[in-house]
């Protein structure tokens, strides 16, 4: 199975600003067969939001998306601690 991914190229160029990570970058995280999806019961609003951590590079990445008709939009992403520490507890990784 295919996945499909999309982005907003103006929340993409503010990602990659703020964070150094863009959405082209972050669909890798769904490729990791030890990738951890959890709900982002924070900002769940409008729409169910969730998070992918996946090893990326020489890192643990998050990514924030949602599904909108069969693709995946990407919202955001980056290397933060949190995201790696859920990871590797889910992953028994130790340290």
């Amino acid at each position: 199975m295919t996945a499909c991914f999309e982005w907003d190229p103006d929340k993409d160029a503010e990602n990659q600003r703020k964070h150094g990570v863009g959405c082209y970058l972050a669909q890798q995280a769904f490729l990791d067969t030890k990738r951890v999806i959890a709900r982002d019961l924070a900002h769940s609003g409008k729409e169910e939001r969730f998070y992918c951590f996946g090893a990326v590079g020489d890192g643990i990445l998050t990514v924030r998306f949602t599904y909108r008709s069969r693709v995946i939009r990407i919202i955001g992403a980056g290397y933060w601690r949190k995201g790696k520490r859920i990871y590797e507890r889910e992953n028994q990784v130790l340290g």
